[in-house]
């Protein structure tokens, strides 16, 4: 979904919006799934990163401007436990326990008309 908002600074507020955002690229060089005898599975992804693609606008009481834009997200790691209930009278679900996440490096590049 496109996001869309404005922020106060200074003199004035800033509207923005970010739309047509797109995954271009997930890489998940180490992952690793383990079962966790009677509590359900563990998940660990290490090291993985991400590029989004996107289009940009944002517009002030003095100018405005647009474009796209990448962002690059790297030395991403997340742990996530998930539950499963055995139930044998209904059907198999799973949920997420916990989850843990970190990312090392975000890398923005703007580029627009100004």
């Amino acid at each position: 979904p496109d996001l869309t908002g404005h922020e106060k600074f200074g003199l004035g507020n800033v509207k923005y919006n970010i739309s047509r955002i797109h995954v271009t690229a997930v890489e998940l060089p180490s992952a690793s799934i383990s079962l966790l005898p009677g509590s359900g599975i563990k998940l660990v992804i290490g090291n993985a990163s991400l590029t989004i693609d996107m289009n940009w606008n944002i517009r002030t009481w003095m100018f405005k401007d647009s474009g796209r834009g990448t962002v690059h997200i790297s030395k991403v790691f997340v742990t996530a436990i998930f539950s499963t209930p055995l139930d044998i009278t209904g059907p198999t679900s799973i949920s997420l326990t916990s989850c843990q996440t970190t990312s090392g490096d975000i890398d923005i590049k703007l580029n627009g008309k100004s």
